[in-house]
């Protein structure tokens, strides 16, 4: 019977006993999570406010050292020296035709006339490091201006771009629509960019007028920018997360040091009440004591003086307060916080490198350089500098620097990123080469992973050999040989 009562229990029910027992304990609504307000918004609206964000994390950049170290390591680690294009032309004539193209261009790539083409990817990503993206905008430039490629990249920070929503727009074609200051077409494309004509910051523009905006057609700009969600169209700061967390920590370790300087100021008076007549005489120098402008004694204190003092009078120095025994733990506990919502490894951060093995080290530098890996190849390449290179190659044609039939091939390059340094040289170089002999990889992709030209590596060993036997110098091996 026990049975039969149990089989008679309806499905329907045993279910939802079965949904109640499996819910999440995030999607509760008890004691634990009361208060926990998390909206439903939509990529784009999530990003209300972004003006603020950008303006407070610039901010940190400016007035915080960790702020300030993030921008720059993650700048020197994602550029280097630069991302440099490999032509993968067969001939070698042409091929150091292409790279002479490439190389005129890049010295006089800015348009602001201030750095060179590698110059502007480290500015860039440190700016979209900080301000969470930039605009890479391309800017013709006539025959008679004395370039080589009539062509130069301008960077705009993101504030030319307003963050203006409209469903109509002058100048804005019939059915395309302005999100985020881009505009979209009938299916979603990106159309064009509304740029203001200067920095809104440098000038006096309050309210966004269409007379203050220029429509920039898509094939003439390009948006780096990492997306936080599907659908996001601009990009946030990297430290967003620890943007409040950073900005209390500051704040507070200026206010530990401002009261150990305070703390240590101290002033010590001996007050007497002389009746008139002659000065009092010091009784350790026999001195007249001398008296300031407002008739208190001064008195000179050397180290280590022992001071004998009147009947009834006392010396009290202040005591003042330390920063406390655990306020260095305490603040690389706040460190790692703000090192990991950065995205940046705590010892590059701070430069603390204390109680850290080799081979944590070793684990450590590789997983940032993962990272780094990450954004040069699905970032950095294809948003900033395959679009420059095409740019580039256009112009070249116009200019009759290449055919038309040679386009696609100077357009098609191998980025080298620069390489990274050896964690133990003699252990990596060794591994390398082990890899190459047992056939688990090329030389030539060695070469390359160390931002080189296989061929170039080639002809300059050739060279080194040929100059070699002219000289008469024996090599290592021919040395140990004989």
């Amino acid at each position: 019977m026990a049975t039969k009562a149990a089989s008679t229990v309806p499905a329907v029910v045993t279910g939802v006993r079965l949904a109640a027992r499996t819910q999440y304990d995030a999607a509760g609504h008890g004691r634990r999570t009361r208060g926990w307000r998390a909206p439903g918004t939509g990529p784009n609206r999530a990003a209300a406010g972004l003006e603020t964000i950008r303006n407070r994390a610039r901010d940190a950049v400016r007035n915080t050292w960790t702020g300030a170290a993030n921008a720059r390591v993650w700048g020197t680690n994602l550029i280097g020296v630069g991302i440099i294009p490999r032509a993968e032309a067969k001939a070698a004539r042409r091929k150091q035709r292409y790279a002479e193209i490439w190389d005129a261009f890049a010295a006089a790539s800015d348009a602001d006339g201030v750095l060179d083409f590698y110059g502007q990817q480290t500015l860039a990503v440190e700016t979209v490091k900080s301000s969470g993206e930039i605009f890479i905008r391309f800017r013709p430039r006539r025959a008679d201006d004395g370039l080589t490629v009539p062509l130069q990249i301008q960077l705009l920070e993101s504030d030319m771009v307003p963050t203006l929503d409209a469903d109509s727009w002058p100048g804005m074609p019939a059915g395309h629509r302005m999100r985020q200051g881009i505009e979209l077409d009938r299916i979603g494309r990106r159309a064009a960019y509304w740029c203001y004509r200067e920095h809104p910051g440098d000038g006096p523009t309050i309210a966004v007028s269409h007379a203050d905006l220029v429509r920039v057609p898509a094939s003439e700009m390009r948006h780096m920018y990492k997306p936080p969600r599907p659908g996001a169209l601009r990009g946030v700061p990297c430290n967003v997360a620890v943007m409040t967390k950073q900005r209390s920590v500051d704040n507070l370790d200026d206010a530990v040091v401002l009261r150990q300087e305070l703390g240590n100021l101290y002033t010590m008076f001996i007050t007497r009440q002389p009746e008139g007549g002659a000065p009092e005489i010091d009784p350790t120098t026999g001195q007249p004591i001398e008296l300031d402008h407002d008739g208190g004694p001064m008195v000179g204190l050397e180290p280590g003086i022992a001071q004998e003092l009147a009947p009834g009078e006392d010396v009290k120095f202040s005591t003042p307060p330390d920063s406390g025994a655990n306020y260095a733990d305490f603040m690389r506990q706040q460190h790692l916080g703000i090192a990991a919502g950065g995205g940046t490894p705590y010892e590059l951060l701070t430069g603390d490198i204390r109680d850290v093995s080799d081979r944590a080290l070793r684990i450590i530098l590789n997983e940032f350089r993962r990272a780094c890996e990450q954004e040069q190849w699905q970032i950095i390449i294809p948003q900033f500098c395959q679009p420059v290179r095409e740019a580039v190659g256009r112009a070249a044609v116009l200019a009759g620097l290449l055919t038309l039939a040679e386009l696609p091939e100077f357009v098609r390059c191998t980025w080298a990123p620069h390489a990274w340094p050896y964690i133990h040289p003699t252990q990596d170089v060794q591994a390398k080469k082990m890899e190459v002999e047992a056939g688990f990889r090329s030389r030539a992709g060695v070469v390359a992973a160390n931002g080189d030209d296989v061929e170039q590596v080639d002809a300059e060993r050739a060279e080194d050999a040929a100059r070699e036997r002219r000289l008469q110098i024996k090599s290592n091996n021919e040395a140990r040989a004989s």
